[in-house]
C-alpha cells in the first residue's frame, strides 16, 4: 500500500509540475517579446520545456544507451575480420572447440535436409476408388455388348459382323448393292479388304439358300445394325473422364479377354505407383513416363493409350509431409555433426602482424584471452549519438502532433519503448513492436505510434547487428498495422479483430522474407510454414497482451481512448445514472448540448468521442444542489427568490463547477473529461445576480464599483482546447434556443450569433484553438440541430384526437 501510495504521489507531484512549467513556458514568451538581448536561451528553454523535460531526456538517452549498446561492453578488439597489428603466437598446446561454426553448420544441416514423407491414407484410397469408378464405368459400357444380337452364320464371322454393325449407312447400303447386282465376286479396290471378305462371304451364302432365307439374313443383319447404332448413340453421351468417342466405342467393341486383362494390369498399375507415392510438385511428364513404364508389355497396345491416360488424368500427390519425423532426422543429423575443434601446439604462429583474423584465429584468440576484450568507447558514443538524433526527431514530431506530452505521458512511452531493447537483449527470439505499436496507437494516435515503431525497429535492428532481421521485420509489420489501426477502432471486439490481422500480417510477412530466400521446396514446407505460424501466433499473443493491459495503463496513466470515452459515454454509469435522477432537467439540458457539442465537433473535425463524453460529465456538480439551478425547478418556486441574496445565490451556482471536479476526481473520470468541468464555463461572468447585486446597492444609495466582480465570475481557465470551446458555446446556446418556439431559422442564427461575439470580445476562446472565421461554421451546425428538435408537428383535429382515444380503448 506505502508503495501505490507513493506512484500516486509521485504522479500528482508531477501533474503539478507539468502545471507550473506551463506557467514557466508563457512567461518565457513574454520575455521574448519583450528582452532585446540573449534571445537563444529563451528560445531553446522555451523549446525543451514544450517539447520533453531534461530529466526523461537524461534517462531516455541513458537507459536506451545502456540496453542497445551492451554489445559494446566487453567487445574484442581483435575480433573477425579486423586486421592484427602484431604478430600473436599461441602459448601452449591446445584444443578449442568453434561453437559458433559448429552451430552454422547443424543449421544448415537442420534447415537445408528434405523433409520426409508419408503416405496419406484417406487421400490413396480417394484416388483408387475414382478410377475403380472409371473402370465400373466402363464395365457399364461393355454390358451394352450383351444386348446386341448376332446372325448364326457359318459363313460370316462375329468379327466381321461387328464390322457391319459400326458400318455408316452409305457404306453399307454400297456392300448391299455390291451383293445384290454380283453373282460372283470379284474384288473392288473402291473397299476395304474386310469390306470385300464380308461381300465374298455373303455371296458365297447366297449361294447355298434360297432367296427368301438370303432376305431374312439381310433383313436380320440390318435390325442388328438399327440395334447397334441405337446403343452408339447413348456411348456417344455418356462421359467416362476424359475418354474420346472413339476410344468409348473401341473399348465397347474389344473381345472381353483383351479389356479383363488390361482391366487387370490397370488397377496394378495404379496400386503399384500409389505405394511408390507421388510427392508434390512431381512434374506431368515424369508421371506420364512411369505409367507407360509400367504398362509397356503387361497391356494391349490396342488400349494402351486409353490405360494411361485414365491413370495420370487421375492420378495426383499422395504423400504428405512427416513433420515428427522429419525434426526428428534433421535433428538426429545436426547432432551427428562432431563439434568443429580448432588445434594448434606451442609457439605456433595464430595470425601475423597485418593479417585479416578469420573465425579460426578468433577461437584461438579469445580461449587464450588475447581477444583483447574490454569496453568500446567508440561503439557506444556512436549509439549515444544514434539515440540522441532519433530522441530529437521522435520529440519535434510528437510535438507538432500532440504538442507538450505530460511527465506521466514521456514516462509510459520511455516504459513502453524500453522493453523492445530489454526483450531483444535475452534474446528471446520475438520482440514486442507489435505490442509497442498497439499501445502507442490506441494512447497517442498514428502518427507518434508509427515514427515510435520506425525508430525502435532501426535500434533494434542497430542492437542485434541485423542477425535475426528476418522476424525483426515481420515483427514491425504486425506492429505497423496495429500502429495505423488501433486508434480508429471503438470497441474492444474490433481491437480483438485487429490483434488476429496483425498475428497474421506478422505470420505472412515471415513466410515470404524466407520464401524468397528460400532455395528449395523442402525447406519451404518443412521450416518455413511451422515457422510463420509460430510467428504469426507471436503476434497475436503480444496483442492480446497489450489489449489486456490496456485498461490498467488507461487508468494508471490517466489516458483516454476511444474505446474509454466510449464506456464513460455509456448512460448507465453511476455517475450519469445519479445525474438523470437527482437532476433530471440538467440531464436534459446535458443531451441537447452534448446534440449540439458533438455535431460542431464533427464539423471542425474535432475529437467527437472527448466532446461526447465531457459534455456529458460537464454539469454533474449541479447534483450538490439540484434545485439551485431552474432546469431542475419543474415550474416550482424558485429557491433564488427566496434566499433574495445574489451573492449567496452567485455561490451556488459557481458551487458545481467546484463540486463537479470533486465528484470527478472520487469517480476516477480522466483529466481530460475534468478539464470540461471548469473549462466549459471559463471565467464568465453571472451576469443575473451581478446585476441584481448592483440594482440593490443602487437601490441603497452605495457606490457600485464597491462590488467585487470577482465573487460574481467563475474561476475558470477559460477553455483550453477545442473540444471545451465548443462545449462553451454549446453550453450558451442551449437556453437560448430552447427558449425559441415560433421563431424562424434567421432568428435562431442572430441569436447564436450574438452569444458567440459576447464569448470572443470576452477572450474567453483566446486559448482554445478555435478561430473567428470558424465561429459561423459552428453557427449554423447549432441552428440546423435546433431545427431538427424543434420541427412543427402536425395539429389533429378535435374529432381525430376523440377517435384515436375511443380506438385505444
Amino acid at each position: 500500500m506505502n508503495t501505490l501510495h507513493l506512484i500516486r504521489k509521485t504522479f500528482q507531484d508531477w501533474q503539478k509540475k507539468d502545471n507550473q512549467n506551463s506557467k514557466f513556458c508563457d512567461s518565457t514568451k513574454e520575455s521574448n517579446n519583450t528582452s532585446h538581448g540573449d534571445e537563444n536561451k529563451p528560445v531553446i528553454l522555451k523549446w525543451v520545456c514544450k517539447v520533453h523535460t531534461p530529466i526523461m531526456i537524461l534517462l531516455s538517452v541513458t537507459s536506451f544507451t545502456g540496453s542497445v549498446s551492451y554489445r559494446f561492453y566487453n567487445q574484442p578488439k581483435l575480433a573477425v575480420g579486423t586486421i592484427s597489428p602484431t604478430k600473436i603466437v599461441a602459448p601452449r598446446d591446445a584444443d578449442f572447440v568453434d561453437s559458433h561454426t559448429t552451430e552454422e553448420l547443424r543449421k544448415k544441416t537442420r534447415s537445408g535436409l528434405l523433409p520426409m514423407l508419408k503416405q496419406d491414407v484417406s487421400l490413396t484410397l480417394k484416388i483408387q476408388t475414382r478410377i475403380d469408378n472409371k473402370l465400373e464405368q466402363i464395365d457399364n459400357l461393355r454390358n451394352l455388348n450383351k444386348k446386341i444380337t448376332f446372325v448364326n452364320s457359318n459363313f460370316l464371322s462375329s468379327s466381321n459382323q461387328k464390322y457391319i454393325h459400326s458400318l455408316p449407312s452409305s457404306q453399307w447400303q454400297k456392300i448391299l448393292v455390291k451383293i445384290k447386282t454380283s453373282s460372283f465376286f470379284s474384288v473392288d479396290e473402291s473397299l476395304s479388304l474386310t469390306e470385300n471378305e464380308i461381300i465374298k462371304q455373303l455371296l458365297t451364302y447366297k449361294k447355298l439358300v434360297n432367296s427368301k432365307n438370303f432376305e431374312n439374313l439381310l433383313s436380320q443383319l440390318e435390325q442388328n445394325r438399327n440395334i447397334y447404332q441405337s446403343f452408339s448413340s447413348q456411348i456417344d453421351q455418356l462421359k467416362i473422364g476424359s475418354i474420346e468417342d472413339e476410344e468409348k466405342r473401341l473399348l465397347w467393341n474389344i473381345d472381353n479377354i483383351t479389356w479383363q486383362e488390361g482391366k487387370k494390369e490397370i488397377s496394378q498399375t495404379v496400386r503399384q505407383i500409389l505405394a511408390v507415392g507421388i510427392s508434390t510438385g512431381l512434374p506431368e511428364d515424369i508421371q506420364l513416363k512411369a505409367t507407360e513404364i509400367h504398362l509397356e508389355n503387361d497391356i494391349s497396345p490396342r488400349i494402351k493409350n486409353i490405360a494411361v491416360n485414365l491413370i495420370t488424368n487421375n492420378l495426383e500427390s499422395n504423400l504428405i509431409i512427416d513433420e515428427e519425423e522429419t525434426k526428428r532426422r534433421a535433428e538426429k543429423a545436426a547432432q551427428a555433426i562432431q563439434p568443429v575443434v580448432v588445434t594448434i601446439g606451442k609457439g605456433e604462429v595464430i595470425v601475423d602482424a597485418g593479417e585479416k583474423i578469420t573465425q579460426e584465429d578468433f577461437v584461438l584468440l579469445d580461449n587464450f584471452g588475447l581477444s583483447r576484450r574490454s569496453i568500446n568507447w567508440t561503439g557506444i558514443a556512436g549509439t549515444v549519438i544514434i539515440i540522441s538524433i532519433s530522441l530529437v526527431g521522435f520529440m519535434t514530431i510528437t510535438n507538432q502532433v500532440k504538442g507538450r506530452l505530460r511527465r506521466r505521458d514521456q514516462f509510459l512511452l520511455w516504459l513502453l519503448s524500453l522493453s523492445v531493447p530489454i526483450i531483444s537483449i535475452f534474446d528471446v527470439g520475438y520482440n514486442s513492436l507489435p505490442a509497442l505499436g498497439f499501445l502507442v496507437s490506441s494512447f497517442y494516435g498514428p502518427t507518434v505510434a508509427v515514427t515510435n515503431l520506425i525508430i525502435m525497429t532501426g535500434l533494434t535492428l542497430f542492437q542485434m547487428e541485423m542477425m535475426g532481421w528476418e522476424y525483426i521485420i515481420s515483427s514491425f509489420a504486425g506492429g505497423l498495422l496495429a500502429s495505423f489501426m488501433a486508434s480508429r477502432l471503438h470497441s474492444r471486439e474490433e481491437l480483438a479483430l485487429l490483434g488476429a490481422g496483425v498475428g497474421l500480417t506478422q505470420g505472412s510477412v515471415y513466410f515470404i522474407i524466407y520464401l524468397i530466400g528460400s532455395t528449395g521446396a523442402g525447406t519451404l514446407w518443412y521450416a518455413i510454414l511451422p515457422a510463420a505460424i509460430w510467428h504469426g501466433t507471436v503476434g497475436l499473443t503480444y496483442s492480446v497482451l497489450a489489449l489486456g493491459i490496456s485498461p490498467y495503463l488507461e487508468r494508471f496513466f490517466d489516458l483516454i481512448t476511444p474505446i474509454r470515452l466510449a464506456e464513460l459515454s455509456n448512460p448507465n454509469r453511476p455517475l450519469l445514472k445519479r445525474l438523470a435522477t437527482e437532476a433530471p432537467g440538467t440531464f436534459q439540458h446535458t443531451m441537447f448540448v452534448a446534440s449540439l457539442a458533438e455535431a460542431a465537433a464533427r464539423k471542425l473535425h474535432c475529437n467527437v468521442e472527448l466532446v461526447r463524453a465531457g459534455t456529458l460529465y460537464h454539469d454533474i456538480g449541479k447534483m450538490h444542489d439540484p434545485l439551485g439551478f431552474i432546469e431542475n425547478q419543474m415550474g416550482g418556486p424558485n429557491k433564488h427568490d427566496m434566499i433574495n441574496n445574489p451573492y449567496k445565490s452567485a455561490e451556488i451556482i459557481k458551487k458545481h463547477v467546484s463540486e463537479g471536479i470533486i465528484m470527478a476526481k472520487k469517480c476516477g473520470l480522466p483529466q481530460a473529461i475534468q478539464d470540461f468541468i471548469p473549462q466549459h464555463q471559463g471565467t464568465l461572468l453571472i451576469s443575473y445576480f451581478y446585476y441584481q447585486a448592483k440594482t440593490q446597492v443602487e437601490g441603497e444609495g452605495k457606490d457600485i464599483h464597491n462590488i467585487d466582480e470577482t465573487l460574481f465570475s467563475y474561476d475558470g481557465p477559460i477553455p483550453q482546447s477545442r473540444e471545451t470551446g465548443i462545449v462553451m458555446l454549446a453550453d450558451g446556446c442551449e437556453a437560448a434556443l430552447r427558449s425559441l418556439k415560433e421563431a424562424t431559422p434567421d432568428q435562431a442564427m442572430a441569436m447564436v450569433n450574438k452569444i458567440f461575439k459576447a464569448r470572443w470580445r470576452d477572450h474567453q476562446l483566446d486559448e482554445s484553438g478555435i478561430k473567428y472565421e470558424e465561429l459561423p461554421v459552428i453557427a449554423e451546425v447549432f441552428v440546423n440541430i435546433w431545427q431538427q428538435f424543434n420541427h412543427q408537428r402536425i395539429t389533429y383535429p378535435k374529432g381525430a384526437l376523440e377517435m384515436r382515444s375511443s380506438s385505444n380503448n
